[in-house]
């Protein structure tokens, strides 16, 4: 009987371990790596001006949401309340 209860024990424990390292991912790494390809995606579709003339938005704009803009070679995007800046390349231009 110690011994199954020491298992469950152990079971629990590593239940508890992934749902902790599943959160920290969910609140603190995801965010990062949607607003870096966010950021990517506009900086390829700059025009000749380094200015980005789409908006990207999700359906949570109420909840903090998240949003990109470009200008001058700079775009900018929020995700839940933080915000993300990354420096695009003078030569990359929008295809039409």
């Amino acid at each position: 009987m110690k011994e199954a209860t020491g298992e469950l024990n152990m079971t629990v424990i590593t239940v508890v371990a992934i749902a902790a390292i599943a959160a920290l991912f969910t609140i603190f790494i995801m965010p990062q790596i949607q607003a870096n390809i966010a950021m990517q995606t506009a900086c390829s579709n700059i025009d000749a001006n380094g200015n980005y003339d789409g908006q990207v938005t999700d359906d949570k704009s109420s909840a903090g949401g998240s949003a990109v803009s470009c200008s001058n070679f700079t775009c900018t995007a929020t995700y839940n309340g933080r915000s993300y800046s990354k420096q695009c390349s003078g030569t990359t231009t929008k295809t039409t």
